[in-house]
């Protein structure tokens, strides 16, 4: 009975560690994640700004598991290419020290309970606060549950006499068996308790009660660094091949270097040993320090020797994982996501939004332009071409504005801050835009159908007055394309501004015109379809001027 109470109370300290890694971590994300988003857009040009990259997201998030998750999400969605991917993952491998470093440098050397209860307090109220510094409160309050949740571990963890544990000093016969079995024990606890955080919180307390030596902690280290690997392979499970490669980059990145250290593992300890302070005995403070100088030493080793082979890592992986994608139906719109991506990066999330509304942008300057080329060569069979390309641009505009729409609002279910909860609002609005702009593409091509059907075909003199108008509101579409989704400063919203006041100017003009030629006797029908013509075009502009407004107001 002492035993299950005993696994119950650390399974219980446990899973308040966890909860409280997760509230801090979205609590950080909440006050930062506009400027994660930020910096996982700037930041993913070169290798080494990629394992920065990393870096911070996981320190940030406190998961090494959720970025790698997020990582294998964002190049299936092709946000990030394998080579930055792989500078992404070594960088959160590093990052994730950084919960061995909080843990061993406050867990252990103050009196916790003084500390974690008011934190606890304070992050409650400011949560329940009504202010624009929710996020920190979360923070604050995770901050607490975490500590509280090391100390009831580090009471539950019975203090055993040495000469007890003489089966773990002699397991595996001594040497590099024992060493191996240590780091197997490791990889089966992350794999168990699904984070390789928690898993060294339990080996640090270990270590602290005196259960394991340093070295038998190092080991377990070791094996937790393979155990983590085991999230990005079940989020790779039915994406696209890019995203699977990523995941294998996961899993060979940390095999590989863990296996390398544990063959060099003597060697690697005494230089951790060297750089620690402390001494050699378990039952202390210091022990603690010199496990996570041992973590943070191992990944910061395993990156460098890694770091001048990443494009042949890349062309490993690619070369192990075969791309045997089917190729997806054109017209049907397909936006896979992973939910355990969006459930711990959920800022992170919009910003894969933001990509895919990029690409429906796109879709309505592609069929901006071949209307544009059409009015070239208005022909019966120019047209029934062009009617049918833009009917399922259409319908696959509308697939995609219902599942960006369903995305969003699912962002808006986890943690987002008041910016990034404003700024989906903002986003919705755009993906609305974007989907009526294709209808009205659309609606001009069955127009021009009707015209060369009915034989009102415009002259040349109309269509040289015409060209220059579409011009502007292709223009116009270009501009939305290229800065969809992202912030403009006070120069851009003055150009969309002027270039709209232009646009308006100049279907007053044309309307002036095809009025002018009615009066003059030329066919009425025809310029009433001219003058039809040229109001649906200026709709696509007043389009563009909203999107522009929307994203001038994001924060």
């Amino acid at each position: 009975m002492e035993i299950v109470s005993l696994l119950f109370r650390i399974g219980g300290s446990l899973g308040l560690f966890l909860y409280g890694m997760k509230v801090m971590g979205d609590g950080i994300q909440q006050g930062a994640g506009d400027r994660l988003q930020r910096t996982l857009s700037f930041m993913t040009g070169s290798r080494l700004s990629a394992i920065i990259t990393g870096f911070f997201v996981t320190a940030i998030i406190q998961s090494s598991s959720a970025t790698t998750i997020m990582v294998v999400s964002f190049v299936n969605a092709g946000i990030l290419t394998l080579t930055q991917a792989i500078g992404v993952i070594m960088g959160a491998n590093i990052g994730t020290t950084v919960t061995a470093w909080i843990v061993s440098l406050i867990g252990f050397t103050l009196n916790i309970s003084s500390l974690a209860l008011p934190a606890v307090g304070l992050g409650f109220l400011m949560r329940i606060m009504k202010w624009k510094h929710q996020g920190l409160g979360n923070a604050i309050l995770g901050f607490g549950l975490l500590f509280l949740g090391i100390d009831f571990l580090t009471r539950s963890m019975p203090s055993i006499n040495p000469e007890n544990l003489e089966f773990l000093r002699t397991l595996g016969n001594g040497g590099f068996l024992r060493t191996l079995a240590y780091a197997g024990i490791g990889l089966v606890i992350t794999v168990i308790v699904h984070s390789s955080s928690a898993s060294t919180a339990i080996m640090l307390t270990m270590a602290y009660k005196g259960i394991i030596d340093f070295n038998s902690a190092a080991a377990m280290i070791l094996g937790a660094n393979i155990g983590t690997t085991i999230d990005a392979l079940l989020a790779s499970i039915g994406t696209k091949t890019a995203a699977r490669r990523a995941a294998l980059v996961h899993v060979l990145f940390n095999v590989i270097g863990a296996v390398t250290a544990l063959i060099f593992f003597n060697p690697l300890v005494s230089l951790v040993k060297f750089m620690s302070p402390g001494s050699a005995g378990a039952a202390n403070v210091f022990v603690t320090t010199r496990i996570a100088m041992f973590h943070t030493t191992f990944n910061l080793l395993n990156t460098i020797l890694f770091f001048p082979f990443v494009k042949p890592f890349a062309a490993l992986v690619t070369f192990l994982v075969k791309d045997k994608d089917k190729k997806a139906e054109e017209n049907v719109y397909t936006f896979s996501y992973l939910s355990g991506a969006m459930r711990d990066t959920p800022e992170l999330g919009i910003l894969r939004a933001k990509n895919e509304i990029s690409g429906m942008a796109g879709l309505v300057f592609t069929m901006y332009q071949k209307l544009r080329a059409s009015l070239q060569n208005l022909n019966s069979e120019t047209v029934n071409v062009l009617v049918a390309d833009l009917r399922e641009k259409e319908e696959y505009a509308d697939q995609m504005r219902e599942v960006l729409t369903v995305y969003l609002m699912e962002c808006t279910r986890n943690q987002l801050n008041r910016r990034s909860q404003y700024n989906v609002a903002l986003l919705l609005r755009v993906i609305a835009d974007l989907e009526d702009m294709t209808d009205d593409c659309y609606s001009v091509s069955l127009l021009l159908e009707r015209s060369v059907r009915k034989n009102q075909i415009f002259k040349h003199k109309e269509m040289a007055a015409l060209d220059p108008y579409m011009g502007m509101v292709e223009e116009f579409l270009k501009f939305v394309k290229e800065n969809s989704g992202e912030k403009l400063n006070e120069e851009q919203g003055l150009y969309a501004k002027g270039i709209e006041e232009k646009i308006d100017m100049s279907r007053n003009k044309l309307r002036k015109l095809g009025r002018k030629r009615i009066e003059e006797g030329v066919d009425v029908k025809t310029e009433l379809l001219f003058i039809d013509l040229v109001r649906r075009i200026e709709k696509l502009g007043d389009y563009c001027y909203s999107i522009s407004n929307s994203m001038l107001h994001m924060n």
